[in-house]
C-alpha cells in the first residue's frame, strides 16, 4: 500500500484502505477482523471555550466558524499526530501474539491493538468530515507510513516492541503521555474534537491498566532481575517525556492562545498558564504521576529487592532544554561526556545484550510473570468500556 496512487474520495473508500493496511501488516485476526469499527463522539463538559483569547464564546462545530487560516493548520496538525501514532503503535506490537505468556495477555492485546487502531478511525474521520481534500489525503497517508520503516511522525513510535517487558512498559508510560495529550484535547474549542476524546479516554485506561499490572507482575515474580526491569523503565519513561515537545514551544503557546489545546489540569487550574512553558508543565505534571507508579511498581518486588526508579526527567532527552545531554538517571546532575559514555548503555539502558537476556527469561522461564488473577477476560469487556463516557 505504500505510495499507493489512488486518491480517496470517500470514506467508504479510506476504510477499504484501513482492512488492506490490517492485512497489510499482519494483525487481521479473527477477533480484531470481527469488531465493528465505528465513528464515537461523546458529551464535552460545556459548549463553550473554557481558556485562551476566545474563552466564553461557544465551541466551533466546523472550520467555517473558525477565525484564522493558522487555527485551522494548527488543528489538522494535531489531528494528523494523534492518528499517527494510534496506527504506529499496533505496528509497532504486531509481533507479540505468538509470545503471550497467558490466553489473558493475548486477549488484553488484542483489545489493546482494536482500540488504538478505532482511535486511529475516529481521527480519519474528522480529517475526511472537516478538511476537505486535504484531510482526505492526510487520512491515506495515515495508513501509508510504517512504523517498521521508520516513517511514523514521532521518533518513540518507530521503535520495535519485540517483547513483552517493551509491551507493558509502552503501554503503561507512553500509552499514558497518550492520555495526557487526548485529555488536551477534550478541553479544545473545536467541538467535535473535543467529543471525540471521551471515548478515547476510556478505552485508553485499559491500555494503561494493561501495563501497569503487567509490569507489577513482573516485579512480583523476581525472575527478571531488578537491575534490567528499571532499565526498560529508564528506556520508555525518558522517551515518553519527550513526547510533550519542546520547550518554549511556540505551536503550544498558539494551540492554547487560540483555546485548540489547553493543559491537562485545565478546569481545575485557575492560575493564568505560562504560554512560554506549556510542555514543561504537561510534562513535570506526567513525570509526577510516573513517580507515583514506578513506587507501586517497586513496592510489588520480594522483600529486600532494590528499589526502582523514575529517571529523572533530564535523563536521556533527544529534545527541549535537556536534548543531547549528558544527566545521570537518579540525581539528575551533569555528567562528563567520558563517563556518560562508557556507562549509558552498560548501566542505564538495555544493550543488545541485555536484550538477549531478556528474551531468554522470557523464552525459558515460565514464571518469569506472575498470573493476571482474577481478571475478567479483556475481549468480553471490551464493549463495557463505552458505557456512560462523557
Amino acid at each position: 500500500m505504500p505510495g499507493h496512487v489512488h486518491k480517496i474520495g470517500t470514506f467508504s473508500e479510506w476504510k477499504g484502505l484501513f482492512d488492506e493496511w490490517r492485512k497489510e501488516i499482519g494483525v487481521d485476526h479473527d477477533d480484531i477482523r470481527a469488531f465493528h469499527f465505528e465513528t464515537l463522539y461523546g458529551k464535552i463538559e460545556t459548549d463553550e471555550i473554557q481558556f485562551g483569547h476566545y474563552k466564553g464564546r461557544k465551541k466551533w462545530e466546523n472550520l467555517r466558524q473558525m477565525p484564522t487560516q493558522n487555527m485551522r493548520d494548527a488543528l489538522l496538525n494535531m489531528i494528523v499526530y494523534q492518528g499517527d501514532t494510534e496506527f504506529a503503535s499496533v505496528e509497532q506490537q504486531r509481533w507479540l501474539f505468538e509470545s503471550a505468556p497467558s490466553d489473558w495477555d493475548r486477549n488484553a492485546l488484542t483489545r489493546v491493538m482494536i482500540e488504538e487502531m478505532r482511535h486511529g478511525w475516529q481521527m480519519c474521520a474528522l480529517l475526511m468530515e472537516h478538511f476537505g481534500d486535504t484531510g482526505k489525503v492526510e487520512a491515506q497517508k495515515m495508513l501509508e507510513r510504517r512504523a517498521f520503516e521508520n516513517k511514523r511522525l514521532l521518533g518513540s513510535f518507530n521503535v520495535n516492541v519485540d517483547n513483552w517487558l517493551d509491551f507493558f512498559a509502552y503501554t503503561d508510560f507512553v500509552d499514558r503521555d497518550g492520555k495526557f495529550q487526548l485529555q488536551m484535547l477534550k478541553y479544545s474549542g473545536f467541538a467535535p474534537l473535543g467529543r471525540s476524546m471521551s471515548y478515547m479516554l476510556k478505552e485508553e485506561a485499559f491500555h494503561m491498566g494493561t501495563g501497569n499490572t503487567g509490569l507489577a507482575r513482573i516485579a512480583a515474580a523476581g525472575v527478571v532481575p531488578t537491575w534490567l526491569l528499571q532499565k526498560y523503565l529508564n528506556k520508555w519513561i525518558s522517551s515518553a517525556c519527550d513526547l510533550f515537545g519542546t520547550d518554549h514551544s511556540s505551536s503550544a503557546h498558539w494551540a492554547y492562545v487560540w483555546g485548540i489545546k489547553g493543559r491537562y489540569d485545565e478546569p481545575q487550574n485557575p492560575a493564568p498558564a505560562d504560554l512560554d512553558d506549556l510542555n514543561d508543565y504537561n510534562r513535570t505534571l506526567y513525570w509526577n504521576e510516573c513517580a507515583d507508579l514506578v513506587r507501586k511498581i517497586s513496592n510489588a518486588q520480594k522483600p529486600g529487592s532494590t528499589p526502582l526508579y523514575t529517571p529523572h526527567i533530564r535523563f536521556n532527552r533527544n529534545i527541549g532544554k535537556w536534548a543531547h545531554q549528558l544527566f545521570h538517571p537518579v540525581t539528575g546532575e551533569s555528567v562528563e561526556e567520558k563517563e556518560y559514555n562508557e556507562t549509558l548503555y552498560k548501566e542505564w539502558l538495555p544493550t543488545p545484550e541485555d536484550h538477549k537476556l531478556l528474551l531468554d527469561i522470557i523464552g525459558s522461564e515460565k514464571k518469569w510473570i506472575a498470573p493476571r488473577e482474577g481478571a475478567r477476560d479483556p475481549l468480553a469487556t471490551i464493549g463495557e468500556v463505552r458505557k456512560n463516557a462523557i
